[in-house]
């Protein structure tokens, strides 16, 4: 079930990673903030018809947070990243996300980082960083800044929702959809302020927007969240490697970009890290609550 449970929350990061090769190919060029809208808010709206559940009580303002750390923050400073930093290295910075998460966790979930846990977090973002990082010019503050900002954000985001959870009564499809929403909703300003009014769409804008708003989007942030509520916040962060190797995978295959050697070694070790990475907390899992169970019963 554990296992199951991984591959369905890795299709996540996977289908992310192909946002690249459908922005580049079908969408409007120089559009990355009403590219954000277009993911979050459909896909919100969608979700939230789908479950006809609202926000009660705390969780109003509790999906405005989640939902601006994972959507609303987060797309905007991911794509000021991506548009201002050399080849790459948007990506590379967005691998160390599993430390930040390890860091947040212990501060806010009380779970103290193991070794294992730290040397896969470090060994997933050095192989991600030799799969994207490509030789560049001089570094721009702003991006970085924007790119560990976005880092920072989404990590908080993801441990967040694991220490809230659920409120009764709502799954994890509600919980998707009231953080697209929210995140969109945010956007939405944002991109009109500095992007102005919608461009034109022809017919492969359409269809890419809609890949992205159902598949990229209200199906991958569902499997996502719901990933967060069965696993470690760990073993899920892990997981987001997937997606600048996939980008990667796409791009060779589709694109016609080439892979070097040392990118080739750069995903072995990102793959070996990440399987790894789930591996542990289930072990821990098994061992652990009998013993917890043994010192209540003396």
């Amino acid at each position: 079930m554990k296992s199951t449970t991984v591959l369905l929350t890795a299709l996540a990061p996977v289908s992310w990673g192909t946002t690249y090769a459908v922005t580049s190919e079908f969408l409007p060029p120089d559009r990355p903030l009403f590219t954000g809208l277009m993911r979050a808010l459909p896909a919100g709206l969608l979700l939230l018809a789908l479950t006809r559940t609202l926000p009660r009580g705390a969780w109003w303002w509790k999906a405005g947070v989640l939902g601006a750390l994972n959507i609303g923050v987060f797309f905007p400073l991911l794509f000021l990243a991506a548009y201002r930093l050399p080849g790459g290295l948007a990506a590379a910075v967005s691998s160390a996300g599993p430390l930040f998460v390890l860091g947040l966790s212990a501060l806010l979930l009380r779970e103290r980082a193991t070794l294992r846990s730290l040397l896969t977090a470090i060994a997933a973002a050095l192989g991600v960083t030799l799969v994207v990082l490509k030789a560049a010019g001089a570094l721009d503050l702003l991006g970085m800044t924007a790119a560990v900002a976005s880092t920072a954000s989404m990590s908080a985001g993801t441990v967040l929702t694991k220490r809230w959870g659920r409120p009764e009564g709502a799954g994890p499809l509600a919980l998707a959809g009231w953080q697209l929403t929210a995140g969109g909703l945010l956007i939405a300003p944002i991109a009109l302020l500095a992007e102005g009014a919608p461009p034109a769409l022809d017919t492969h804008a359409v269809a890419g927007y809609l890949y992205l708003a159902l598949a990229n989007t209200a199906l991958a942030y569902w499997l996502w969240f719901r990933g967060i509520t069965r696993l470690s916040v760990t073993q899920v962060s892990l997981l987001g490697s997937l997606s600048p190797l996939t980008a990667a995978i796409v791009g060779w295959a589709a694109l016609g970009q080439s892979l070097t050697a040392l990118q080739l070694v750069g995903m072995g070790v990102a793959l070996g890290a990440t399987v790894i990475g789930q591996l542990r907390p289930a072990a821990r899992a098994t061992t652990s609550v009998p013993r917890e169970r043994e010192l209540h019963r003396v």
